[in-house]
């Protein structure tokens, strides 16, 4: 490819300007969906490799950490090789990765094309913010951004559908191989419409100290999360060692940041107010809202006996909600004060955990999807509003290092949440579980009574105890579910009050 040179940002219009839209987004949503897509096929997987499923989650962990680690380059990349070129290179190593990570024959072989296929991806997000900004008029720059949060939403909610359709019919493979086609339309369409729109080069230092830590302390927190539940967390020297690492290199990561001329995360910004507001609402947001993601298709798998493609099914409406409502969000955002928009997402997103804190092991497929709605819409209000009080009051050449921050906080956000809403899951599971077996004893009736009712149909006392088992764990992996959602519903309450101490300026509209 042949470098362009480079012209004014003038917006584009018409038809080249909603087909460069579609462009950007489609790559930005293939990007996405792979943060959740193998969520259902996770349980397939486990089974090809002969691992648990809890060690199975490492195919989206190690995803989400290297993306989180190479978004930060962005804005050095974007630079040196020029915004439109960086994003075409991005999603064609994207689609390569997606290739190997379909051809693995071994655990550790997926996780290590899964960590390049997620640090290929890092730059592709804070680009497709950049570049439908450049291609739309600023009094039209909140729907650019409807867009793009549109993407950035729907990809993770429409992935466990679409995975498990795929893992049911095909095989789970083809979760990576949808990549291929739908990556090069992306990249051939995003060239042909925006080459001549090329940004300007420059060479400028990269911060290697910054970028050193920034691996060491991200690294160590995923493996302390990740491992933290085999090894028994702080009894065991490793973790103990990896908490140590994780909290030093953070802190040298912090102070080396401030004094670099060339930081590669930019933390003076956490000196605007909305800023760092709508940062931590946007970190601690985005956690439970992944651990929803994450557990859900586990739970209906591992212990309702839903199918692969039925559980994803049941968790779409939601993007289908949040498809159709964002657009309109923009449009009216300007009428009300953010605060007040981003209070409701939180109060949505609460109502529907506390519907899913209802849930029973008897649960229908309706009573699962109804929470799916409030959630949906939700999602709608949170991204654009959220993002538009976030940016409120910082200069124009400030907003690229800006998005790239919060793309990287919302990132880690999601591996944290992936790997702590398991980890408790697994722990609320097992207190509940031991408080079940102490009420079946031989002096408590409903226990006699099933006992009797299972060697009435055949069954001899093994497999009559073997089947109350399943039957206990099926109960106390539900209680460990609803326990977080009940959590959630709670964060979600206590995020209402804190995006209150945000002040947007009036002409954030």
């Amino acid at each position: 490819m042949s470098s362009p040179a480079a012209t004014p940002d003038a917006p584009l219009e018409g038809g080249t300007r909603i087909l460069a839209t579609f462009a950007v987004s489609l790559a930005t949503f293939m990007n996405i969906l792979d943060t959740t897509i193998a969520n259902v096929s996770l349980p397939a997987i486990a089974g090809d490799f002969g691992v648990s499923p809890s060690q199975a989650t490492w195919v989206i962990t190690s995803y989400g950490v290297a993306n989180a680690i190479s978004v930060p380059l962005t804005g050095w990349l974007a630079q040196r090789f020029g915004q439109v070129r960086l994003f075409v290179i991005s999603i064609l190593l994207f689609i390569l990765a997606s290739f190997c990570c379909g051809l693995a024959q071994s655990m550790p072989m997926l996780i290590f094309f899964r960590v390049i296929q997620g640090f290929v991806a890092g730059p592709m997000n804070p680009l497709s913010q950049t570049l439908l900004l450049r291609s739309y008029p600023p009094s039209q720059a909140a729907m650019a951004m409807a867009a793009w949060g549109t993407t950035v939403m729907v990809g993770p909610i429409m992935g466990p559908p679409l995975g498990g359709w795929l893992t049911d019919n095909w095989s789970w493979p083809w979760i990576f191989y949808i990549n291929i086609p739908v990556g090069l339309v992306a990249a051939w369409m995003t060239w042909s419409l925006l080459a001549k729109r090329e940004s300007e080069k420059v060479r400028v230092p990269v911060d290697v100290v910054g970028l050193g830590l920034l691996v060491v302390w991200v690294a160590a927190m995923q493996f302390m999360l990740d491992n933290g539940r085999e090894l028994n967390w702080f009894e065991s020297p490793e973790i103990v060692t990896l908490a140590v690492v994780c909290g030093v290199g953070f802190v040298f990561f912090l102070v080396w940041e401030l004094y670099e001329t060339h930081p590669i995360v930019d933390l003076t910004l956490f000196a605007k107010r909305n800023f760092t507001v709508g940062m931590l609402a946007n970190v601690i947001g985005f956690i439970p809202s992944y651990a929803t993601i994450v557990l859900m298709p586990l739970w209906l798998q591992q212990y309702l006996g839903y199918s692969a493609t039925w559980a994803g099914l049941v968790t779409a409406p939601m993007g289908l909600v949040t498809l159709v409502v964002s657009p309109m969000v923009a449009r009216v955002m300007h009428r009300f004060d953010i605060r007040f928009l981003v209070s409701v997402s939180f109060a949505l997103y609460g109502l529907a955990a506390l519907g899913r804190a209802g849930f029973s092991t008897g649960v229908a497929p309706f009573d699962i999807i109804a929470p799916q709605l409030p959630h949906g819409l939700a999602i709608a209000i949170f991204m654009v509003s959220l993002t538009t009080l976030s940016f409120s009051g910082l200069p124009p050449e400030r907003m690229a290092a800006a998005s790239g921050l919060i793309n990287f906080a919302r990132i880690v956000a999601s591996s944290f949440g992936t790997s702590l809403s398991t980890t408790l899951w697994d722990q609320r599971a097992s207190f509940h579980h031991a408080r079940l077996v102490d009420a079946i004893t031989p002096y408590r009736q409903p226990a006699v009574e099933a006992m009797q009712g299972m060697s009435g149909i055949g069954l001899d006392p093994a497999q009559s105890l073997a089947l109350m088992e399943r039957t206990v764990n099926v109960q106390a992996y539900t209680l460990g579910v609803v326990d977080i959602f009940m959590l959630a519903a709670l964060v979600y309450l206590a995020l209402v009050f804190l995006i209150w101490f945000a002040k947007p300026e009036p002409a954030a509209a």
